[in-house]
């Protein structure tokens, strides 16, 4: 997989907010829950890790148990690849279930079960459909083979045209092919339950393409993870240095050059401990769609990053202007490079806003961005909103 899911371990502390039905998982299973504040003073129940695994969140947000991620700190230069592993798993995790829930509508309206329908009427297979667990993985253990053969078959000509692809280097093809497994692994059991049981029926060649076709679609939304991932590290960044700015001004009354807070090592960190006996902190919140919600709203995905923000106006402007900006005739290298001498490196994020967006679009991903400010405090909201 991406690099953020081979990784062993994530060392990032993480408040999880579980949903209804990770709450009744967690109480059933004598795990006590903790209360603790979210960054716009909510207060919820839920559990705080400060190091995991990749795999042992993902199965969780897979499992519905999720409903938002929060993390915080002063500075994010030394997390900085934690963070992005953290925004690519939960962003890759999102289009997972939303694969998942694809595929099981198209098996559900496949030829293969509206005739099966029509002939068993008593016995009709539809979302409201529920067999015995210990049966279903029964089953698919004795047809363990035949589902990866099947798989295969799947994955053939995909493979194929990754391979052929010289566009990619090698490391690339691998992060590819590993992506197209992990979407098919991931679908519901009892997805590949139906599959094995139909193998050979009338309309199933056809709904084996459809799965293909999705898988195929759903490889191209997973580009959006990266840029993702940079846009939040980006903005984080942004938050990041402001706060070290006004708090430098506070500490030095000006006798300090603005560049040395940010680039010189000693002063940074001496700004750096006097916003954290503070506490003041950026929050970066990731809210994901639940799966019980109603179809157009479970592939929802929020990312937030809130911030003190006291030149509250001139950010939004600033922001508003960025983020439309025409960058399509330029390839991102190409727009760093062009960059005047006086653009601070702290707006790029800002200005990468417009490549997410334009990166979203061209693979049927609705994108959002928009910032505010918290009614009656000086907390600046800054919202990417995907619909996957």
């Amino acid at each position: 997989m991406s690099s953020q899911e081979r990784k062993t371990i994530i060392t990032l502390p993480v408040k999880i907010v579980l949903t209804d039905i990770g709450t009744t998982f967690f109480i059933k299973n004598n795990k006590k829950l903790k209360k603790f504040k979210l960054a716009d003073n909510v207060e919820e129940y839920g559990i705080i890790l400060d190091r995991f695994t990749p795999s042992s969140l993902q199965r969780m947000m897979v499992a519905d148990y999720v409903s938002k991620v929060e993390i915080s700190d002063s500075e994010f230069v030394t997390i900085r690849q934690e963070v992005m592993d953290l925004s690519k798993l939960i962003t890759y995790t999102m289009l997972y279930r939303q694969y998942d829930a694809y595929i099981f509508q198209r098996v559900l309206s496949s030829d293969v079960i509206k005739n099966w329908n029509r002939k068993n009427p008593a016995n009709i297979i539809d979302d409201k459909t529920r067999i015995n667990d210990s049966f279903l993985q029964s089953v698919l253990d004795e047809k363990a083979k035949d589902i990866a053969d099947i798989k295969q078959g799947i994955l053939n000509p995909i493979l194929g045209f990754i391979n052929r692809n010289s566009n990619l280097l090698p490391e690339e093809k691998n992060i590819q092919i590993l992506l197209s497994e992990k979407f098919l692994n991931l679908l519901r059991p009892f997805t590949w339950f139906i599959i094995v049981k139909f193998n050979g029926a009338d309309g199933y060649d056809a709904l084996i393409k459809e799965i293909r076709t999705g898988l195929a679609d759903y490889m191209e939304k997973a580009k959006i993870a990266e840029y993702v991932a940079l846009n939040v590290m980006e903005l984080a960044a942004n938050a990041e240095n402001t706060n070290l700015k006004r708090e430098a001004k506070n500490i030095f009354k000006g006798a300090v050059d603005m560049n040395a807070v940010l680039f010189d090592p000693d002063i940074r960190q001496q700004v750096i401990s006097s916003l954290q006996r503070k506490g003041e902190v950026v929050y970066i919140s990731w809210k994901l769609g639940s799966k019980g919600t109603s179809i157009g709203t479970q592939g929802k995905l929020n990312i937030t990053i809130y911030n003190k923000e006291s030149e509250y106006e001139k950010m939004k402007e600033a922001f508003d202007v960025k983020k439309n900006a025409d960058l399509k005739k330029r390839s991102l290298e190409d727009f760093y490079k062009a960059l005047p001498e006086t653009e601070s490196d702290t707006d790029l994020g800002l200005y990468y806003l417009s490549y997410l967006s334009e990166a979203c679009e061209k693979v049927n991903v609705k994108f959002e961005s928009f910032v505010n400010q918290v009614s009656g405090s000086d907390l600046t909201v800054v919202t990417m909103a995907i619909n996957i």
